[in-house]
Parts: C-alpha cells; sequence; structure tokens
C-alpha cells in the first residue's frame, strides 16, 4: 500500500477528528445534568422532565437540519459544507455557557441540533469522493469512532472542569475545539482531483472503481424518495439511532440512580463503555473488508456483518441483571452493546456509498439522518419523557430503565429484517 500512498487516511484523520468534535459538543450536557439541577433548583421529576425537553429540542432540531444537511452539503462542496456546520455548531456549543435555565438550553440545543446535522453527510461524502468501495466501511469505522472517542473524553474531562471552574467553562472549553479542526480542515483538505499532495497512484486507487466523477449536481428530495434503496438506509436509521441516542443522554443518569454513584464516580463506568464501543466501530468495518478481500459480493458481506452486529446487542437485555452480580458486568454488557452499534452504524452508512452514485450520498445521508433523529424524537416523547417521569415519581426508575433495554436489544434485528426486506439484492440507483 505504501507504493500507493497514504494521504487518503489523513482526510480520514480529519473527519475522524470532526466526529469527534461533534459528539463531544453534544454529549457535554449529560454529564452536567446534576450540576444544571442544582444551580436551577430542580426537583427530581422537574429534573426528568426538564432533561428530556432539552434533548427533545435537539433532537427535533437535528432532524429539521437533515431535511436541509444533506442538501446543502451536496451543493456546497465537503470541503465549505463541512467547514461552515463545524463553525456554526462550535458557536452554539459555547452559547450554552450563557443560558439562564431551561428555556436558554432549549434555544441552544436547537442551534446546535440544526448545526451538528452536517457531520455525518459531510463526513460520508468525503468518505465516498476518496476511498474506493472495498475501503468505505473501514473508513467510515474509523471516523465513526470519533463518536466513541468524544463520549470517552466527556466523562474524563467535563465534570472534573465542572467541580475546578463551574459548568459554564465546560461548554466553553469544549465548545472551541472546534475552531482548531478548522484551520486545519482548511490547510489540508481539498477533493482529490484539486489535492496537490496527492500522488497520482493513490488518485487512480481511488477511483479504481470507475464510477462517475464527483459533482455538485444537487439531487431532489422527492426522486430519492421513489427508490427503495432510501427508504432501507432510512428506516434502518429510524430504527437504531434512538439506541445510541439513549445511552449518549442517559447513561450517567442510568448509573447514578442504577448503583448509587455520585457526579465524579460516573467518570470510568462511563468511559469503559465508550471505550468498548470505539472497538466495534473499528472492527466493524474490517470484517466486511475482509470478506470482500475473499471474494464476497460487496452488499452480501455488508448484510451478513450487519446481522451478526445485530445478534451482538441482544445481551444487553440482561444488563441489569448482571449488574446486580456486579456493576461492571453491566458496563461491559452496555459496552458490547455499544460496541455492536457503531460496528453497525460504519456499516449502515456505508451502503448509502453502495447504492448511491457519489452526487446524491449526502441528500441520501441526510434523509437517513432526519429519520434517525424523528426516531429519536419519538423515543424520547412516548418512553423518556412520559415513562421515565412516570417511573420516577412511583420510585420504580429501574423498572422504566428494564423497558429502554429491551427496545436497545430488539432495534437491530427489526432494522435488518426491515432493510433485507426493501433491498434484498445489491441494485445501484442509477441517477
Amino acid at each position: 500500500m505504501k507504493q500507493i500512498g497514504n494521504y487518503r487516511w489523513t482526510i480520514c484523520g480529519l473527519v475522524f477528528f470532526a466526529t469527534t468534535v461533534n459528539y463531544l459538543d453534544r454529549n457535554v450536557i449529560s454529564y452536567l445534568k446534576p450540576y444544571l439541577a442544582e444551580a436551577f433548583q430542580w426537583t427530581p421529576e422537574q429534573e426528568v422532565n426538564d432533561y428530556a425537553n432539552i434533548e427533545l429540542a435537539f433532537k427535533l432540531a437535528y432532524a429539521v437540519g437533515m431535511l436541509y444537511a444533506g442538501s446543502f452539503v451536496d451543493k456546497m462542496g465537503s470541503k465549505l459544507g463541512y467547514a461552515i456546520a463545524t463553525g456554526l455548531w462550535s458557536i452554539a456549543a459555547v452559547a450554552h455557557a450563557f443560558a439562564g435555565g431551561t428555556s436558554g438550553f432549549v434555544i441552544a440545543r436547537i442551534f446546535l441540533g440544526v448545526t451538528e446535522a452536517g457531520n455525518f453527510p459531510a463526513a460520508i461524502k468525503a468518505v465516498a469522493e476518496w476511498f474506493p468501495k472495498k475501503e468505505r466501511a473501514l473508513a467510515t469505522g474509523i471516523f465513526n469512532s470519533g463518536t466513541n472517542i468524544g463520549a470517552i473524553i466527556v466523562p474524563l474531562s467535563v465534570p472534573l472542569i465542572a467541580e475546578t471552574w463551574g459548568w459554564q467553562w465546560a461548554f466553553i472549553l469544549t465548545g472551541v475545539i472546534g475552531f482548531v479542526w478548522l484551520f486545519l480542515w482548511f490547510i489540508y483538505y481539498e477533493i482529490p482531483a484539486k489535492q496537490a499532495r496527492l500522488s497520482k497512484a493513490e488518485f487512480d486507487y481511488i477511483h479504481s472503481d470507475r464510477e462517475e466523477p464527483v459533482t455538485q449536481e444537487k439531487v431532489p428530495w422527492l426522486k430519492l424518495l421513489t427508490f427503495r434503496q432510501t427508504w432501507a438506509f432510512a428506516l434502518g436509521k429510524f430504527l437504531t439511532d434512538p439506541v445510541w441516542w439513549f445511552y449518549l443522554f442517559w447513561l450517567p443518569d442510568f448509573l447514578m440512580k442504577e448503583y448509587h454513584l455520585s457526579k465524579t464516580e460516573i467518570i470510568w463506568p462511563s468511559a469503559m463503555v465508550y471505550i468498548i464501543g470505539s472497538i466495534g466501530s473499528i472492527a466493524g468495518g474490517w470484517l466486511p473488508m475482509n470478506l470482500i478481500n475473499k471474494g464476497w459480493a460487496t452488499f452480501k458481506a455488508r448484510k451478513t456483518s450487519m446481522l451478526i452486529y445485530a445478534f451482538l446487542v441482544l445481551p444487553v437485555l440482561f444488563s441489569q441483571y448482571m449488574g446486580s452480580i456486579n456493576m461492571w458486568l453491566a458496563v461491559l454488557v452496555i459496552g458490547i452493546a455499544a460496541s455492536a452499534h457503531q460496528a453497525w452504524s460504519a456499516n449502515i452508512f456505508t451502503t448509502v456509498s453502495d447504492m448511491f452514485p457519489k452526487k446524491a450520498t449526502g441528500s441520501v445521508t441526510g434523509i437517513g439522518g432526519m429519520f434517525g433523529g424523528l426516531g429519536g424524537i419519538l423515543l424520547t416523547w412516548l418512553v423518556q419523557k412520559n415513562m421515565f417521569v412516570y417511573y420516577t415519581k412511583i420510585g420504580q426508575i429501574q423498572t422504566g430503565y428494564f423497558i429502554m433495554f429491551c427496545i436497545c436489544g430488539a432495534a437491530y434485528l427489526t432494522a435488518w429484517v426491515v432493510m433485507h426486506f426493501l433491498v434484498p439484492k445489491m441494485k445501484p440507483v442509477e441517477l
């Protein structure tokens, strides 16, 4: 591989960095919930309800943002589209520090949700531009592991910052990291056809699939929605994205209430879940690439891998039982489920570039992201906002979490069946 060149992996590193910042900024608030409850004097019921409202505002804005983010990135191009999105969400992240209550956080989360919607359409488009099909799942797995790294950094840093300087500084210090990424992005990123640092051998390797050249032509949403492939991706995201958001926003609360941990004692259990999860993100991309190298058809390798990952989520059903033996067994089981999710995520994203030409990858990713956001909204509204409040009132929040883990365990196999029904065989879309 050395004779070809490896500049594409520099690009993958930049996208990984952006994804890390993206999840760092969205996850900060979940570890500041007890500090905010103290600052704004929330009752236990208010803490659950107001936090759910804040989370709901983010998800709703994220889903709406996805309506436009994909087509915006396709129109602006990956370089400028990614830069605008990151700059705006970094401003939104810092703005949380100036919120004076629930309403202020709702406004800040809406701004953050709309702007953070640009990350994955831009990331998937960049990978489609810079990698041949057989390497895209691995590249996607690597950059998608940034979601875990961001989630690891938060518990290791945010509670300590809040304890030392106050919760406002946690938002400010994490928010400014995005501007560091912007500086590096403008130095090192350009599409392959314009990148002077790229060798001809690597350029030819990137385009070895003989696909159409990258353009900034916009494909109408209504046309994309006529394809079963679009619905397979969208419904797969609708069913599984909410599970990851549940881990992201509610894991600290689960650990504190289930095991009576303090605000700082949740640091290492939380971090360990995402450390385990990062393994799945990279391994999830390696498995289909290995199968393809052994002669498997791309789509068969992708779907077989995703079925394996769907089964690996099932043990999360027993997380509370395992935790009754030892808390770290629950952490292990949830970590394996998070790892399987990341492996699944790396592959479901890559199905977009498997099935659609490059000029539509941003838009289709945006459609799927919107459906993932809608799934998160539905789960928050029906389950977390109502069910968690009810079980908190009667002092049985553990039952609420058990129901949630049942939903988490069933989501991936359900999504796989739906996707298989809609797209039983690989059929690339012609636009």
